[in-house]
């Protein structure tokens, strides 16, 4: 039993030197303690979202940092292109549940680690799961996944007249990486910006219209992208869908794309780009992910322990030429629509010429709502009304007739609000409108 125990002191001396002495940069309210190692070796629990290149870092990082309870969900499975930097997995893996590869490899290598692992997507667990963990890390590649896991920790949140329980604040820290460029950020819900708060710095997908690709085409993306939409249905080479993870389909497409490019004199047309455009890839480097992950990992140790101040609360870096890092405030939105408790103001000019559709395309493409398929309905003289919802196909069939109408028809007024239900929230937003043709000029 004493060799245990010594083996313990040893194993996690470094942590206890930061944990049980006080020092320049402790936070404020830290008291250096032995059972704040305790309460992360056996209490603290974290969720890992995301088991692919910063997820493998993450899970790395908390295991050797003495976290023992930790939860990892993913949704995808293991390929090819994986193993280059997801580092937790081999080639026999290939296939597999990456979550549950993931926990399985940690379980055996870190002793006394146990990563519960979940194959499935986050939409498919409610507040009771999500309010078991003391923190959550997000190492995502996908913006409608960040916002949200973003809107379920804001939903959770309880309020007393008006002011913020801070016990039911479950910190979020978050980390991205696109190449040699990456960011790390930490938000605490309903007291920091969110990820609704900043959503212009995520610009929306890029898309390429139809128009340009199939008439003039000017880049090798028009190129590829004509071949994918157009071309592939027309011709179905191997009759079967496109997967962009066989090498037959982008071979190819890569031919294809060559020709059409030659034939519009457009050089760049590469075989990794055909696999970006069609799999919409992020490129990725294991040294950035590597660095992202330390940044997110330390961060969680700093909240877990409060051994020091954490990040406030945005971190940029680029090693693309040289090593640079750029910390600042992201300042909470007042009127976010997710995490400020207040209505959105919807301007509208003239409603009797807006129509429903044009309230949906600005739901998709603004910048600050940035939406996939909204569904809207509203209250009129005290009863619900389903304007439209395409993910249903019944009902879609019953309001697609309400497309063409104005706001006027719809019997919506001045101050209506509307209720938006979209994949990238995890509840029902609400909007209202704001007719400014209402406005009383001042002359």
């Amino acid at each position: 039993m004493s060799e245990t125990v010594e083996s313990s002191q040893k194993r996690w001396g470094h942590l206890r030197k930061v944990l049980e002495r006080p020092g320049p940069f402790c936070h404020p309210e830290f008291e250096p303690s032995s059972e704040i190692l305790d309460f992360i070796m056996t209490s603290c629990k974290i969720l890992i979202i995301g088991a692919g290149g910063l997820g493998c870092e993450l899970l790395k990082d908390l295991a050797l940092m003495g976290f023992k309870q930790i939860h990892v969900i993913d949704m995808d499975t293991i390929d090819l292109s994986n193993l280059n930097r997801q580092f937790l997995f081999r080639h026999k893996d290939i296939g597999s549940a990456k979550a549950e590869v993931a926990a399985e490899f940690i379980n055996k290598r870190v002793a006394g680690c146990y990563v519960t692992p979940h194959f499935c997507k986050i939409q498919d667990y409610d507040e009771e799961f999500y309010r078991q963990f003391h923190i959550v890390v997000c190492g995502l590649d996908s913006i409608v996944a960040r916002r949200w896991i973003n809107g379920m920790l804001v939903a959770m949140l309880q309020y007393e007249n008006g002011v913020l329980d801070q016990s039911s604040v479950i910190p979020m820290v978050d980390g991205g990486t696109e190449g040699f460029k990456g960011n790390a950020r930490v938000i605490l819900p309903g007291m920091s910006a969110c990820v609704e708060c900043t959503l212009d710095l995520y610009p929306p997908q890029v898309t390429y219209p139809l128009c340009t690709i199939a008439n003039t085409p000017r880049l090798p993306e028009h190129c590829i992208e004509y071949v994918k939409v157009i071309t592939w249905p027309k011709e179905n080479p191997f009759n079967t869908a496109l997967d962009g993870d066989d090498p037959q389909h982008i071979g190819w497409i890569y031919e294809k794309s060559m020709e059409r490019a030659l034939h519009f004199n457009i050089p760049g047309v590469t075989y990794r780009l055909v696999q970006g455009v069609v799999k919409n890839i992020i490129p990725a480097v294991a040294s950035t992910n590597a660095i992202i992950a330390g940044i997110c990992a330390t961060e969680v140790f700093k909240i877990a322990t409060s051994c020091c101040v954490p990040m406030n609360n945005y971190m940029v870096f680029n090693d693309v030429d040289g090593i640079y890092s750029y910390t600042y405030e992201a300042e909470k939105k007042e009127n976010c629509l997710v995490c400020s408790q207040i209505p959105q103001e919807l301007p509208i000019k003239d409603p009797s010429l807006m129509k429903l559709k044009e309230i949906i395309s600005l739901l998709c493409e603004s910048v600050i709502y940035q939406m996939k398929s909204p569904g809207i309905t509203t209250t009129i003289g005290g009863k619900n009304k389903t304007l439209y919802i395409s993910a249903i196909k019944s009902i879609e069939e019953k309001t697609k007739d309400n497309l063409n109408k104005t706001l006027t028809e719809l019997g919506l007024k001045d101050g209506s609000e509307i209720m938006v239900a979209d994949v990238t929230s995890p509840t029902t937003l609400v909007i209202k409108l704001k007719f400014m043709n209402n406005d009383v000029e001042m002359n």
